[in-house]
């Protein structure tokens, strides 16, 4: 393990830091709470919402902002706390999430700070809001959770996970049937939806819940044999992950003799000619916007080599 924290530890010099900056806010209460930065489009003065029948029970109405209608999301709420009170008081974070843009609702807004992923650690086990969370971190000797947004959106508005008829047909995977596709997310919602999505390929999965998860079991994978792409057909990674995000493992993965052919597909609700100019950096063969079953069944299929 201490040989492959001082690779990576090199390796962000050259490649994204393994850092993040997260944007602190509150719901309630004096529990502080973050979201990074690049899923952040603005921060405004909460307006007036428009209440309109059967929206869901966590959004507390939508908002007209420069030109677009968005739903606005009692983030308190959605997490299993009590309702946001004055929203007059209140500030909207405007973010884009898996291809949508929304707002979430918070009662107020603190600093950016800026940190690095490895600071960035699972939730505790049995923490209140523990569901609710895909890490914490340490501000100024105090708790900072970070929200799993993509499971608060998909409680809301579940996203649909099966693959098409078009996509499926004629397939025949008997040629890679042995390998396995393996998924790195930090999120339990994105890694069930990936693995409900490409289980119907008829595919073997295997998963892992951050970047340094990921890169020991593949080593381990690639011990074997000497190449783990003898034993992995496709790496599909999330980016955001705590302790290791993609960027650093994918830079790890394409530096590595034994895991370098190993084709990477980035899958990440993060968006922007930032992350298409780090996938191109860091040697990413793909890079696929969350969550269209479709395409990411299509780019695993290519890189198998099964179109």
């Amino acid at each position: 393990m201490a040989g492959i924290l001082d690779s990576v530890n090199q390796r962000t010099q050259l490649v994204g830091q393994n850092r993040l900056e997260l944007l602190l806010f509150k719901l309630r209460g004096r529990q502080r709470f973050g979201i990074n930065v690049f899923k952040v489009r603005e921060v405004l003065q909460c307006p007036p919402l428009t209440v309109m029948p059967k929206l869901n029970k966590f959004v507390r109405g939508v908002a007209h902002i420069r030109g677009q209608t968005i739903s606005v999301i009692d983030l308190s709420l959605a997490t299993g706390g009590k309702p946001i009170e004055d929203l007059s008081k209140c500030f909207i974070i405007i973010s884009e999430y898996n291809r949508s843009v929304q707002g979430f609702l918070v009662d107020s807004v603190e600093r950016i700070i800026n940190i690095n992923w490895d600071s960035i650690m699972p939730p505790p086990k049995g923490a209140g809001r523990a569901s609710y969370l895909t890490a914490v971190t340490e501000v100024d000797n105090e708790l900072v959770e970070i929200l799993d947004v993509e499971k608060i959106l998909n409680e809301i508005s579940p996203l649909k996970t099966d693959v098409s008829a078009e996509v499926l047909d004629g397939l025949d995977v008997s040629p890679v049937r042995d390998k396995l596709i393996f998924v790195a997310d930090d999120s339990s919602v994105a890694r069930n939806q990936v693995v409900k999505a490409l289980t119907s390929l008829g595919l073997k999965i295997e998963t892992a819940k951050n970047g340094m998860e990921a890169l020991v079991r593949l080593r381990e994978l690639a011990e074997e044999t000497g190449d783990v792409t003898d034993r992995v057909g496709v790496l599909v990674s999330d980016i955001e992950m705590p302790e290791m995000d993609g960027y650093t493992l994918t830079a790890e993965i394409k530096h590595s003799p034994e895991l370098k052919d190993l084709h990477v597909i980035l899958h990440t609700s993060l968006s922007g000619v930032f992350n298409q100019a780090m996938v191109k950096k860091v040697g990413a063969d793909d890079f696929i916007a969350k969550f269209h079953p479709d395409e990411l069944a299509n780019s695993v299929k290519k890189w198998l080599g099964l179109e």
